[in-house]
């Protein structure tokens, strides 16, 4: 087992892998920004090391300083977190050149999977069904125009090399597509570097679901049962729950036995996510797989009890899995929301600042709370990172349950010098639809419709 694991990120995640890893007896190494002197996971840390400055660019992007960092501190493995370089085959292959184990999929497996038209043949020759769409990369508008009309509109254009909802834009006809792909061609070059784009049919009322899978360098894999997503705002996630309402128990075995077999054919080793989008009529269509741990992995933890982080970390050193499939049973129900410093009634603007006061539930009636944040009294929410700001979780027996207990929860959270997102997440949970579980990617663009005026 590694003595020592740098952690190459900040926030929440940051914390919550030196959690893990203390659990584990290994020490960690933070990195940290000019703009991040005073933030906790430098200050928790067992040592800590300054990679550059404020810009993401400039320190936690900062490749070569980040290798150097784990080299003078003799650590031996980088776990990435989420976000930043977590699925950067580049960097995933430095680390290996540099004899540092990086904690996640090798880059053969990134590259595969991060261009989401190749990752999508892959899925597709293993058995897993596809959205309809193009056969790979678009060559430009002309052949975009010529498959979205063999495959009726709407459509969707999506990155090849993306994510977040960056590069991705529907398209209800021909004019609209070519006002699109200019746009989404440009946005995923600046976003990714790669402004590569491939089509495929939208679904209208479509649900987000997504499985948990974990595997080791040994050839086995397990799922983790299925997360819904489909609290949504512009393709980001703001709410997820294990179970999903939709998902029987057979339908959960039957495409959960395809999922961990076709990560086991291509190699995978580590922690991933593979995401699929189910249609009115309750089929399911492979999208992407993710290969890096998620923001929302902690209901997982809540609903199987297990530590996806510390599984992360054993298998990276070489070890086996410790759980088989049939280990894996879920129990209860858990609700996760993200608490972003944004002003939800305002476009999602970012809210940064001082927060005057920063009071999270300890408890709520009937459920389990937990809570992943980085921030206390008197932090300043910086103006160059991501705005998640906290991730509050509930579990208990029943959905209703967990949902009401998160409204309560919800209730008792006090933070005051910023706006965030807390009063949009109560409409979501108290809305007829996500409490009846008949809720699609549709549900929070409506919420937001009902605020506007009349007239805008």
């Amino acid at each position: 087992m590694f003595k020592r694991i740098l952690i190459a990120n900040r926030g929440e995640i940051a914390l919550r892998v030196m959690r893990a890893a203390k659990a584990m007896g290994i020490e960690s190494v933070a990195i940290y920004s000019e703009a991040d002197v005073e933030a906790p996971h430098r200050v928790e840390a067992d040592v800590a090391v300054c990679v550059g400055g404020p810009k993401s660019a400039d320190s936690y992007l900062n490749i070569e300083a980040i290798l150097q960092a784990a080299e003078q501190t003799e650590a031996k493995a980088i776990h990435p977190g989420y976000g930043f370089l977590s699925e950067n085959a580049l960097f995933s292959e430095l680390c290996a050149q540099h004899k540092i184990t990086f904690i996640g999929p090798g880059p053969r497996v990134i590259r595969l999977m991060g261009d989401k038209a190749t990752a999508r043949r892959t899925m597709q020759a293993a058995g897993l069904p596809v959205i309809p769409g193009s056969e790979g990369v678009l060559a430009g508008l002309d052949e975009a125009t010529e498959v979205a009309s063999d495959m009726g509109f709407p459509v969707l254009l999506k990155a090849t090399a993306g994510g977040g909802g960056k590069g991705m834009r529907i398209c209800r006809d021909l004019g609209a597509l070519g006002v699109s792909f200019a746009q989404a061609a440009m946005e995923a070059d600046k976003a990714f570097g790669n402004p590569g784009l491939y089509m495929e049919k939208y679904i209208e009322r479509g649900r987000h679901i997504e499985f948990q899978f974990m595997a080791d360098s040994f050839g086995n894999a397990v799922h983790l049962g299925e997360r819904e997503c489909s609290a949504q705002r512009n393709h980001q996630k703001l709410i997820e729950e294990s179970p999903s309402a939709v998902m029987t128990a057979e339908l959960r075995a039957e495409l959960g036995d395809k999922v961990r077999k076709a990560v086991a054919a291509i190699g995978y080793v580590g922690a991933g996510t593979m995401e699929f989008l189910r249609d009115p009529s309750g089929k399911l269509y492979f999208m992407e797989v993710n290969t890096r741990l998620q923001v929302e992995h902690p209901v997982t933890e809540m609903v199987t009890g297990f530590d996806l982080v510390q599984e992360q970390i054993r298998v990276a050193a070489n070890h086996r899995l410790s759980m088989r499939q049939e280990d894996v049973r879920l129990q209860g129900h858990a609700i996760e929301v993200r608490v972003n410093a944004e002003d939800p009634f305002d476009g999602f603007k970012p809210c940064p600042g001082l927060v005057s006061r920063f009071e999270p539930p300890a408890a709520a009636d009937g459920v389990r709370v937990r809570v992943d944040t980085y921030v206390r009294d008197g932090t300043r929410i910086p103006v160059y990172y991501d705005s998640m700001i906290c991730k509050l979780i509930v579990a208990a027996e029943t959905r209703d349950q967990a949902r009401r207990g998160m409204i309560e929860a919800l209730g008792k959270f006090r933070v005051e010098g910023i706006k965030t997102t807390i009063p949009l997440h109560l409409k979501i949970l108290a809305s007829e639809a996500f409490a009846s579980g008949t809720y699609d990617t549709g549900l929070v663009g409506g919420l937001l419709a009902q605020e506007r005026p009349a007239g805008n």
